[in-house]
């Protein structure tokens, strides 16, 4: 008998977001703004496939259900996790104006 999570194995990848390069002063490496834009720019693309599916799905393409519950849900999972990220640079920005030198 099979195990019923074996087959989640061909589902596909999540992807991965952009590595963050070392932030050495004076480095050619991307600084925190760059990654910023590029995690962006990473969350946007999955929110464009996802509407993308979305929009095939409605129209009568050739495109599965499952596939695109999978594109809307790391569209999702990606949004979430930039807003968590956003909070907590708000937050630490607030902390530190509050800071008192």
């Amino acid at each position: 008998m099979s195990s019923p999570i074996a087959g989640l194995g061909s589902i596909g990848s999540i992807g991965s977001l952009p590595k963050l390069p070392a932030l050495v002063p004076g480095s050619s490496e991307e600084g925190f703004g760059a990654v910023l834009s590029n995690v962006l720019q990473h969350v946007n693309e999955l929110k464009g496939g996802a509407d993308q599916q979305i929009g095939t799905l409605l129209k009568g393409g050739n495109a599965d259900m499952s596939s695109v519950m999978i594109a809307v849900e790391k569209a999702d999972v990606a949004f979430q996790l930039m807003m968590q990220v956003r909070n907590k640079i708000v937050s630490a920005y607030q902390d530190i104006e509050k800071m008192q030198f």
